[in-house]
Protein backbone atom coordinates (compact mmCIF):
# COMPACT_ATOMS: atom_id res chain seq x y z
CA UNK A 1 0.00 0.00 0.00
CA UNK A 2 2.80 2.63 0.66
CA UNK A 3 4.44 1.64 -2.27
CA UNK A 4 1.03 2.29 -4.08
CA UNK A 5 0.28 5.77 -2.45
CA UNK A 6 3.90 6.79 -3.32
CA UNK A 7 3.72 6.15 -7.11
CA UNK A 8 1.01 8.07 -6.95
CA UNK A 9 2.21 10.76 -5.40
CA UNK A 10 4.68 10.97 -7.89
CA UNK A 11 2.15 10.53 -10.97
CA UNK A 12 0.38 13.70 -9.06
CA UNK A 13 3.39 15.66 -9.04
CA UNK A 14 4.00 14.67 -12.00
CA UNK A 15 0.85 15.98 -13.84
CA UNK A 16 1.27 19.03 -11.77
CA UNK A 17 4.53 20.15 -13.77
CA UNK A 18 3.07 19.07 -16.89
CA UNK A 19 0.11 21.60 -15.92
CA UNK A 20 2.63 24.12 -14.90
CA UNK A 21 4.85 23.53 -18.28
CA UNK A 22 1.74 23.85 -20.63
CA UNK A 23 0.38 26.90 -18.74
CA UNK A 24 4.26 28.74 -19.57
CA UNK A 25 3.71 27.39 -23.39
CA UNK A 26 0.42 29.33 -23.30
CA UNK A 27 1.40 32.52 -22.27
CA UNK A 28 4.89 32.30 -23.89
CA UNK A 29 2.80 31.38 -27.30
CA UNK A 30 -0.10 34.44 -26.47
CA UNK A 31 2.58 36.61 -26.14
CA UNK A 32 4.44 35.48 -29.90
CA UNK A 33 0.79 35.62 -31.59
CA UNK A 34 0.81 39.66 -30.27
CA UNK A 35 4.00 40.31 -31.37
CA UNK A 36 3.41 38.55 -34.94
CA UNK A 37 -0.27 40.27 -34.97
CA UNK A 38 1.37 43.78 -34.63
CA UNK A 39 4.38 42.73 -37.17
CA UNK A 40 1.50 41.66 -39.62
CA UNK A 41 0.09 44.78 -39.04
CA UNK A 42 2.61 46.66 -39.61
CA UNK A 43 3.46 44.87 -42.91
CA UNK A 44 0.39 45.18 -43.93
CA UNK A 45 0.80 49.05 -44.23
CA UNK A 46 3.93 48.94 -45.47
CA UNK A 47 2.43 46.76 -48.30
CA UNK A 48 -0.42 49.19 -49.00
CA UNK A 49 1.51 51.90 -49.63
CA UNK A 50 4.61 50.27 -51.72
CA UNK A 51 2.55 50.55 -55.22
CA UNK A 52 5.00 49.66 -58.56
CA UNK A 53 6.93 52.45 -59.89
CA UNK A 54 4.55 52.57 -63.10
CA UNK A 55 1.47 53.08 -61.31
CA UNK A 56 3.16 56.09 -59.29
CA UNK A 57 3.61 57.48 -62.47
CA UNK A 58 -0.36 56.60 -64.19
CA UNK A 59 -1.37 59.93 -62.04
CA UNK A 60 1.25 62.27 -63.78
CA UNK A 61 0.32 60.73 -66.98
CA UNK A 62 -2.80 61.09 -66.78
CA UNK A 63 -2.54 64.98 -65.24
CA UNK A 64 -0.47 65.77 -67.87
CA UNK A 65 -2.71 64.37 -70.52
CA UNK A 66 -5.56 66.38 -69.25
CA UNK A 67 -3.83 69.69 -68.82
CA UNK A 68 -2.42 69.34 -72.15
CA UNK A 69 -6.37 68.20 -73.96
CA UNK A 70 -8.42 71.30 -75.04
CA UNK A 71 -11.20 72.62 -72.96
CA UNK A 72 -13.47 71.46 -75.04
CA UNK A 73 -12.46 68.24 -74.84
CA UNK A 74 -12.29 68.15 -70.76
CA UNK A 75 -16.34 67.98 -70.26
CA UNK A 76 -18.54 64.51 -69.67
CA UNK A 77 -21.65 64.09 -71.93
CA UNK A 78 -25.12 63.54 -70.81
CA UNK A 79 -24.74 66.41 -67.77
CA UNK A 80 -28.62 66.78 -67.96
CA UNK A 81 -28.59 63.37 -65.36
CA UNK A 82 -26.73 64.35 -62.86
CA UNK A 83 -29.86 65.36 -61.27
CA UNK A 84 -32.08 63.11 -62.86
CA UNK A 85 -34.04 61.41 -59.65
CA UNK A 86 -35.49 59.03 -62.15
CA UNK A 87 -32.51 57.42 -62.20
CA UNK A 88 -29.84 55.29 -60.71
CA UNK A 89 -27.59 57.16 -58.99
CA UNK A 90 -24.42 55.94 -57.38
CA UNK A 91 -21.54 57.64 -55.04
CA UNK A 92 -17.95 56.92 -54.62
CA UNK A 93 -15.47 58.85 -52.89
CA UNK A 94 -11.57 58.03 -53.75
CA UNK A 95 -8.55 58.86 -54.86
CA UNK A 96 -7.35 55.30 -56.19
CA UNK A 97 -7.61 55.80 -59.90
CA UNK A 98 -7.58 51.86 -60.78
CA UNK A 99 -9.75 51.23 -58.03
CA UNK A 100 -12.57 53.79 -58.82
CA UNK A 101 -12.10 52.58 -62.54
CA UNK A 102 -13.10 48.37 -61.10
CA UNK A 103 -16.06 49.68 -59.32
CA UNK A 104 -17.78 51.60 -62.36
CA UNK A 105 -16.64 48.84 -65.15
CA UNK A 106 -17.87 46.09 -62.65
CA UNK A 107 -21.48 47.79 -61.83
CA UNK A 108 -21.72 48.58 -65.67
CA UNK A 109 -20.72 45.49 -67.38
CA UNK A 110 -23.46 43.70 -65.51
CA UNK A 111 -26.51 46.60 -65.58
CA UNK A 112 -29.02 45.60 -68.04
CA UNK A 113 -29.45 49.37 -68.85
CA UNK A 114 -26.46 51.13 -68.50
CA UNK A 115 -27.93 54.41 -69.93
CA UNK A 116 -29.88 54.51 -66.78
CA UNK A 117 -26.76 54.53 -64.45
CA UNK A 118 -24.86 57.97 -63.06
CA UNK A 119 -21.64 57.40 -61.52
CA UNK A 120 -20.82 60.60 -59.00
CA UNK A 121 -17.00 60.43 -58.09
CA UNK A 122 -15.42 62.45 -55.87
CA UNK A 123 -11.76 62.95 -55.16
CA UNK A 124 -9.06 65.05 -53.86
CA UNK A 125 -7.06 67.89 -55.62
CA UNK A 126 -3.95 65.58 -56.23
CA UNK A 127 -5.96 63.06 -58.15
CA UNK A 128 -8.84 65.65 -59.75
CA UNK A 129 -7.30 65.85 -63.34
CA UNK A 130 -6.01 62.32 -63.44
CA UNK A 131 -9.50 61.14 -62.56
CA UNK A 132 -11.35 62.87 -64.52
CA UNK A 133 -8.78 62.28 -68.01
CA UNK A 134 -9.13 57.98 -67.31
CA UNK A 135 -13.15 58.25 -67.58
CA UNK A 136 -12.96 60.85 -70.50
CA UNK A 137 -10.69 58.23 -72.20
CA UNK A 138 -12.15 55.61 -70.93
CA UNK A 139 -16.18 56.20 -70.76
CA UNK A 140 -18.18 53.35 -69.09
CA UNK A 141 -20.24 52.80 -72.24
CA UNK A 142 -23.44 54.62 -71.90
CA UNK A 143 -23.44 55.16 -68.32
CA UNK A 144 -23.27 59.22 -66.74
CA UNK A 145 -19.87 59.92 -65.46
CA UNK A 146 -19.01 63.02 -63.23
CA UNK A 147 -15.98 63.73 -61.36
CA UNK A 148 -15.75 66.38 -58.71
CA UNK A 149 -12.92 68.00 -56.55
CA UNK A 150 -13.62 67.99 -52.90
CA UNK A 151 -11.69 70.85 -52.30
CA UNK A 152 -14.17 73.08 -54.46
CA UNK A 153 -17.23 71.83 -51.67
CA UNK A 154 -16.97 75.38 -50.21
CA UNK A 155 -19.63 74.26 -47.76
CA UNK A 156 -17.10 71.76 -46.14
CA UNK A 157 -15.22 73.99 -43.97
CA UNK A 158 -13.77 74.58 -40.04
CA UNK A 159 -17.50 76.43 -39.18
CA UNK A 160 -19.13 73.38 -40.35
CA UNK A 161 -17.26 70.68 -40.17
CA UNK A 162 -15.90 69.63 -36.83
CA UNK A 163 -14.08 66.62 -38.30
CA UNK A 164 -11.75 69.17 -39.96
CA UNK A 165 -10.67 70.81 -37.00
CA UNK A 166 -10.05 67.28 -35.43
CA UNK A 167 -8.33 66.19 -38.70
CA UNK A 168 -6.11 69.25 -38.77
CA UNK A 169 -5.28 68.91 -34.89
CA UNK A 170 -1.61 68.90 -33.59
CA UNK A 171 -2.50 66.03 -31.73
CA UNK A 172 -4.04 63.95 -34.53
CA UNK A 173 -0.58 64.55 -36.93
CA UNK A 174 1.41 64.22 -33.99
CA UNK A 175 -0.37 60.73 -33.16
CA UNK A 176 -0.06 59.60 -36.94
CA UNK A 177 3.41 61.20 -37.83
CA UNK A 178 5.41 60.75 -34.51
CA UNK A 179 6.44 57.85 -32.54
CA UNK A 180 6.32 55.03 -35.46
CA UNK A 181 7.55 52.01 -33.89
CA UNK A 182 5.05 49.12 -33.95
CA UNK A 183 6.61 48.16 -30.78
CA UNK A 184 4.66 50.53 -28.74
CA UNK A 185 1.41 50.59 -30.33
CA UNK A 186 -0.90 47.70 -29.67
CA UNK A 187 -3.44 49.73 -31.69
CA UNK A 188 -1.77 50.06 -35.09
CA UNK A 189 -4.30 49.38 -37.35
CA UNK A 190 -5.71 52.82 -36.28
CA UNK A 191 -2.63 54.52 -37.35
CA UNK A 192 -3.76 54.21 -40.80
CA UNK A 193 -3.18 57.99 -42.68
CA UNK A 194 -6.76 57.35 -44.41
CA UNK A 195 -8.30 58.40 -41.19
CA UNK A 196 -6.78 61.88 -41.19
CA UNK A 197 -8.33 62.25 -44.74
CA UNK A 198 -11.74 64.13 -45.09
CA UNK A 199 -12.02 61.60 -48.28
CA UNK A 200 -12.91 59.27 -45.47
CA UNK A 201 -15.79 61.03 -44.35
CA UNK A 202 -17.05 62.45 -47.08
CA UNK A 203 -20.08 59.71 -46.75
CA UNK A 204 -21.24 61.51 -43.84
CA UNK A 205 -21.85 64.90 -46.00
CA UNK A 206 -23.92 62.83 -49.15
CA UNK A 207 -26.92 65.26 -48.69
CA UNK A 208 -24.64 67.85 -48.84
CA UNK A 209 -22.71 66.62 -51.45
CA UNK A 210 -26.25 65.72 -53.85
CA UNK A 211 -28.51 68.42 -53.06
CA UNK A 212 -31.01 67.36 -56.00
CA UNK A 213 -31.06 63.56 -55.41
CA UNK A 214 -33.47 61.25 -53.19
CA UNK A 215 -31.92 57.99 -53.17
CA UNK A 216 -27.91 57.49 -53.88
CA UNK A 217 -26.02 53.67 -53.57
CA UNK A 218 -22.69 54.49 -51.75
CA UNK A 219 -19.96 52.61 -53.02
CA UNK A 220 -16.48 51.74 -51.49
CA UNK A 221 -13.54 51.65 -53.87
CA UNK A 222 -12.69 47.87 -52.83
CA UNK A 223 -15.80 45.78 -54.01
CA UNK A 224 -16.52 44.33 -57.40
CA UNK A 225 -19.82 44.24 -58.82
CA UNK A 226 -21.02 40.69 -60.28
CA UNK A 227 -25.07 41.17 -60.93
CA UNK A 228 -27.13 43.91 -62.20
CA UNK A 229 -27.82 46.46 -58.80
CA UNK A 230 -30.89 47.98 -60.15
CA UNK A 231 -33.24 45.89 -57.39
CA UNK A 232 -32.01 47.86 -54.44
CA UNK A 233 -33.13 50.82 -55.60
CA UNK A 234 -36.96 49.57 -55.61
CA UNK A 235 -36.46 48.43 -51.54
CA UNK A 236 -38.83 50.03 -48.88
CA UNK A 237 -36.86 50.96 -46.25
CA UNK A 238 -39.66 51.39 -44.48
CA UNK A 239 -39.24 55.19 -43.04
CA UNK A 240 -35.86 54.38 -42.36
CA UNK A 241 -32.73 56.56 -43.48
CA UNK A 242 -30.45 53.36 -44.52
CA UNK A 243 -30.60 49.48 -44.23
CA UNK A 244 -28.22 46.77 -42.79
CA UNK A 245 -27.48 43.18 -43.43
CA UNK A 246 -26.42 40.31 -40.92
CA UNK A 247 -23.95 40.84 -38.06
CA UNK A 248 -20.73 42.32 -38.76
CA UNK A 249 -19.20 42.88 -35.36
CA UNK A 250 -20.79 43.97 -31.93
CA UNK A 251 -20.90 47.48 -31.29
CA UNK A 252 -18.63 46.99 -28.07
CA UNK A 253 -15.82 45.83 -30.89
CA UNK A 254 -15.67 49.63 -32.28
CA UNK A 255 -16.93 51.56 -29.69
CA UNK A 256 -15.66 52.37 -25.53
CA UNK A 257 -18.47 51.15 -22.89
CA UNK A 258 -16.70 51.99 -20.01
CA UNK A 259 -17.15 55.68 -21.07
CA UNK A 260 -21.24 56.57 -19.81
CA UNK A 261 -22.23 58.37 -22.86
CA UNK A 262 -21.62 55.22 -24.88
CA UNK A 263 -23.23 53.10 -22.54
CA UNK A 264 -26.59 54.64 -21.20
CA UNK A 265 -27.49 55.25 -25.14
CA UNK A 266 -26.38 52.46 -27.19
CA UNK A 267 -26.25 47.84 -26.56
CA UNK A 268 -22.62 46.73 -26.62
CA UNK A 269 -24.10 43.68 -28.06
CA UNK A 270 -25.93 45.05 -31.30
CA UNK A 271 -24.70 43.93 -34.53
CA UNK A 272 -22.66 46.14 -36.51
CA UNK A 273 -22.51 46.49 -39.98
CA UNK A 274 -19.72 48.03 -43.05
CA UNK A 275 -20.11 50.91 -44.79
CA UNK A 276 -19.47 48.59 -48.04
CA UNK A 277 -22.68 49.77 -50.43
CA UNK A 278 -25.38 51.25 -49.01
CA UNK A 279 -28.61 52.54 -49.84
CA UNK A 280 -29.23 55.86 -48.35
CA UNK A 281 -32.90 57.39 -48.18
CA UNK A 282 -31.52 61.51 -48.68
CA UNK A 283 -35.30 63.07 -48.34
CA UNK A 284 -35.26 61.04 -44.99
CA UNK A 285 -31.43 62.19 -44.08
CA UNK A 286 -32.52 65.38 -44.46
CA UNK A 287 -35.91 65.30 -42.46
CA UNK A 288 -33.83 63.30 -38.88
CA UNK A 289 -30.98 66.33 -39.43
CA UNK A 290 -28.27 62.88 -39.54
CA UNK A 291 -25.69 65.03 -40.57
CA UNK A 292 -26.40 67.14 -37.23
CA UNK A 293 -26.13 64.10 -35.57
CA UNK A 294 -22.48 63.06 -36.86
CA UNK A 295 -21.58 66.22 -35.86
CA UNK A 296 -23.21 66.09 -32.47
CA UNK A 297 -20.74 62.88 -31.73
CA UNK A 298 -17.99 64.29 -33.16
CA UNK A 299 -17.80 67.50 -30.79
CA UNK A 300 -18.27 64.58 -28.38
CA UNK A 301 -15.36 62.88 -29.41
CA UNK A 302 -12.53 65.27 -29.66
CA UNK A 303 -10.56 63.20 -27.20
CA UNK A 304 -10.74 60.05 -28.79
CA UNK A 305 -12.38 58.66 -25.55
CA UNK A 306 -15.41 57.59 -26.77
CA UNK A 307 -14.13 55.86 -30.15
CA UNK A 308 -10.16 55.86 -31.81
CA UNK A 309 -10.35 56.40 -35.14
CA UNK A 310 -12.34 55.55 -38.54
CA UNK A 311 -15.91 56.15 -39.90
CA UNK A 312 -17.46 52.71 -38.92
CA UNK A 313 -18.13 53.54 -35.25
CA UNK A 314 -19.40 57.42 -35.62
CA UNK A 315 -21.77 55.52 -38.23
CA UNK A 316 -22.90 52.98 -36.15
CA UNK A 317 -23.58 55.50 -33.64
CA UNK A 318 -25.09 58.11 -36.03
CA UNK A 319 -27.37 55.47 -37.75
CA UNK A 320 -28.09 53.60 -34.44
CA UNK A 321 -31.99 52.76 -34.82
CA UNK A 322 -32.01 54.60 -38.14
CA UNK A 323 -30.79 51.13 -40.33
CA UNK A 324 -33.53 48.68 -41.89
CA UNK A 325 -32.56 44.87 -42.13
CA UNK A 326 -32.81 42.90 -45.27
CA UNK A 327 -34.45 39.34 -45.63
CA UNK A 328 -31.31 37.40 -46.47
CA UNK A 329 -33.75 35.08 -47.77
CA UNK A 330 -35.43 36.77 -49.50
CA UNK A 331 -32.34 38.86 -51.09
CA UNK A 332 -30.36 36.32 -52.27
CA UNK A 333 -30.32 36.85 -55.94
CA UNK A 334 -28.68 39.86 -55.42
CA UNK A 335 -26.49 38.72 -52.66
CA UNK A 336 -25.01 36.97 -55.53
CA UNK A 337 -24.22 40.48 -57.05
CA UNK A 338 -21.57 41.30 -54.94
CA UNK A 339 -17.90 39.83 -54.64
CA UNK A 340 -16.36 41.70 -51.63
CA UNK A 341 -11.66 42.71 -51.12
CA UNK A 342 -12.83 43.55 -47.41
CA UNK A 343 -14.50 41.49 -44.86
CA UNK A 344 -18.04 42.43 -45.31
CA UNK A 345 -20.35 44.42 -47.22
CA UNK A 346 -23.38 46.37 -46.05
CA UNK A 347 -26.82 47.24 -48.03
CA UNK A 348 -27.40 50.45 -46.17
Amino acid sequence: MEQTLAKGKQIQDDYAAVVKKLRAMLHFTEVQLRAHKNQTLFLMHIAAKTLPKGLHCLPLCLSTEFFMSNSSERHFPNEEKLVDSKLYHYALFSDNILAAAVVVNSTITHAKDPANHVFHIVTDTLNYAAMKKWFLANPPGKATIQVQNVEEFTWLNLSYSPVLKQLGSSSMIDYYFKSRRVESDSNLKFRNPKYVSIMDHLRFYVPEIFPKLDKVLFLDDDVVIQKDLTALWSLDLKGKVSTCRESFHSFDGYLNFSNPLISENFDPRACGWAFGMNIFNLKKWRKQNITDVYHRWQNLNHDRLLWKFGTLPPGLITFWNRTFTLDICGLEHMLEAIYVLSMFISLD
